[in-house]
């Protein structure tokens, strides 16, 4: 049992929860190997899209999140393998300062995701998760649902093929994060031909996939972010899913009961 995608204490939109909290809780519910992967910092010069710019946390912050992690590693190395690991954001354009801010950490990372939360719509970034009144404005922007959807799924396969260096990540986070707000904003992703392009990509660039459950907890979304349609891609190019809970909060460890109803 593994847990690729957990965040901590030093994400500025999660909890106070302590890393002890997380890990006690994986213990206890079965699992063999945890990543925490927690915000990369964003490129210096780029400004935060989210109208709470409190999307990932500080250089400084992300150095202290290394430092407390590894101690994490090394505390808990025989009750559980920890991952020390980071989400990253990709972001058109800004490709060369986060390969080089990558060349920076890589060495550090046992472990990483590649995601895409902000995208350029009509020349600026936007936040495409943050709520159902920020997505209206930005489907506006683009011409309508159906073309947003078009515009993200373009910038997925952007980063799947951006070189961004030797420790760009190799597992694509939240693959289908676009329907955050589907019961809001009903549509049916199917016809998004780009999707088998997509699949192709990953394969061809060695990826896997974070098999995302958190979209279950979002009240207006109620799906996997890889599931249905998009699942059975997957499993097409045999593509390797890895169950991301997505946590941040201690109790959202995906119980063992529910990860073997999500991975089987």
């Amino acid at each position: 049992m593994k847990d690729g995608h957990i965040h901590s204490h030093y994400c500025p939109h999660g909890t106070s929860d302590s890393f002890e909290m997380y890990i006690e809780n994986a213990i206890k519910n079965g699992y063999d190997e945890i990543s925490f992967t927690e915000h990369f910092p964003l490129p210096e010069g780029f400004v935060d899209p989210s109208p709470e710019q409190d999307s990932t946390p500080s250089v400084e912050a992300f150095e202290r999140y290394l430092d407390e992690a590894e101690e994490m590693k090394k505390k808990y190395r025989d009750r559980i393998k920890i991952n020390v690991g980071t989400e990253v954001d990709y972001l058109e354009g800004y490709e060369e300062q986060i390969k080089n801010n990558l060349e920076k950490y890589g060495k550090r990372l046992d472990d990483a995701l590649l995601s895409v939360h902000n995208m350029k719509v009509c020349g600026e970034f936007v936040c495409i998760d943050y709520s159902p009144e920020e997505f209206k404005r930005i489907a506006d922007l683009s011409g309508g649902v159906d073309k947003l959807y078009g515009k993200y799924y373009e910038t997925v396969k952007k980063a799947i093929e951006a070189d961004l260096g030797e420790y760009k990540p190799k597992r694509f986070g939240h693959l289908n994060l676009i329907r955050k707000f589907c019961k809001v904003f009903e549509y049916d992703y199917i016809e998004q031909d780009i999707l088998e392009d997509i699949m192709k990509a990953l394969k061809e660039n060695g990826f896997e996939l974070d098999l995302n459950v958190s979209g279950i907890r979002k009240p207006y979304c109620g799906e996997v972010y890889v599931s249905g349609y998009l699942k059975e891609l997957a499993d097409k190019y045999d593509i390797k899913t890895v169950l991301g809970s997505d946590s941040h909060t201690a109790e959202t460890i995906v119980s063992r009961e529910e990860y073997e109803k999500f991975t089987r």
